[in-house]
């Protein structure tokens, strides 16, 4: 074997063992209680009655297990599982392309569903409702509408930005879930889990540093396990402990509550340039040079749950437990001027 086909057949082998942290079971997967218990009695429910899952909604911010859900919804419901992403459907062709292909009962999950065209929107109304799809044969005065009968199956929705989504589509999902970050004591389980499964040796205390500096999230949590693994194997003996951890977050610009050196520039953007805020989301972005997409999806959400930032009708601003934790003074406002203040009669 050449020392090219070796190394793409280790990439090959560690890309397969990183996918195995996939739950692929209801049982197996950690947190979100609630949500977990509601899924369970919907897929009995539809098993029993030998139909397909009703139409299923999911939002929350990335990194939570969306793709991971549909994909256990589809193991539990013995049926296939297809899966794409609304900006991979360009053409009403390339979504009927797919549903004409569908098995009974199988699970079609499309990320970021609010990017959907709305042309292909007006398609899966019927195919979600009808379980049919029309289509346009001929062109000018010749040119007519049939229905294609399509197998029933479940549509999952995904996004990140569900305001985005349309009422008519939204409404069209008989089942809606809002997943939400999770607590330290399911992340702890989830590290402990994935550790297991990649080999790693890890203590009880380094699991519980990764579990609070993961951002609620089990994507950030794995992938924190990973880079503490490389660290302690390069400075270490091979067994992640807390030194290794507070090392290596140290390295990585990771504080102590898990905020990145971009949570931390955000902050002190508000604080030192608005006086604390209030500030736009759009300002904001262009002050630290990201997009508003990124500040919303990814960072705020963390921030907002952790308690560091508030979301006010005027804008963003940071409240006194992030000017403790980043050891900052408040800048006290001056009054605002008058309305009338400089206008000529």
């Amino acid at each position: 074997m050449s020392k090219e086909s070796h190394l793409k057949a280790e990439l090959t082998e560690e890309d397969e063992r990183e996918e195995t942290l996939r739950p692929h079971l209801l049982k197996d997967f950690q947190g979100q209680e609630e949500i977990k218990e509601n899924l369970s009695i919907f897929i009995q429910a539809a098993r029993q009655r030998k139909e397909s899952l009703d139409h299923l909604f999911l939002s929350g911010p990335p990194g939570l297990g969306k793709t991971t859900l549909a994909g256990i919804m589809a193991r539990e419901m013995g049926c296939d599982f297809k899966v794409t992403s609304a900006p991979a459907l360009e053409k009403p062709k390339d979504l009927a392309g797919i549903l004409t292909t569908l098995s009974e009962a199988s699970v079609f999950f499309i990320d970021e569903i609010h990017r959907l065209k709305p042309a292909l929107e007006e398609m899966l109304y019927t195919a979600m409702e009808d379980f049919e799809i029309d289509w346009i044969l001929g062109q000018g005065p010749t040119a007519r509408t049939i229905r294609i009968p399509i197998p029933r199956f479940t549509l999952v929705g995904a996004t990140t930005k569900a305001g985005q989504v349309s009422s008519p589509l939204y409404s069209r999902f008989g089942i809606s879930i809002r997943i939400n970050l999770y607590k330290i004591e399911d992340l702890l389980r989830i590290i402990v889990r994935s550790s297991k499964i990649m080999n790693i040796k890890i203590t009880q205390k380094a699991c519980e540093k990764l579990a609070i500096s993961s951002r609620g999230t089990p994507r950030v949590a794995n992938r924190l396990l990973r880079r503490m693994r490389d660290f302690a194997q390069i400075k270490g003996d091979g067994t992640v402990t807390e030194e290794i951890v507070l090392h290596g977050l140290e390295r990585l610009g990771i504080d102590h509550c898990g905020l990145e050196p971009l949570d931390r520039e955000i902050l002190q953007t508000i604080a030192e340039k608005y006086a604390g805020g209030p500030v736009g989301a759009e300002t904001l972005a262009i002050s630290i040079g990201e997009a508003v997409e990124t500040l919303e999806d990814f960072y705020e959400p963390f921030l907002i749950q952790s308690g560091f930032i508030q979301r006010t009708p005027r804008g963003r601003t940071i409240t006194d437990l992030a000017y403790k934790h980043l050891n900052l003074k408040k800048i006290n406002r001056t009054a605002e001027p008058d309305e009338n203040q400089g206008i000529l009669f």
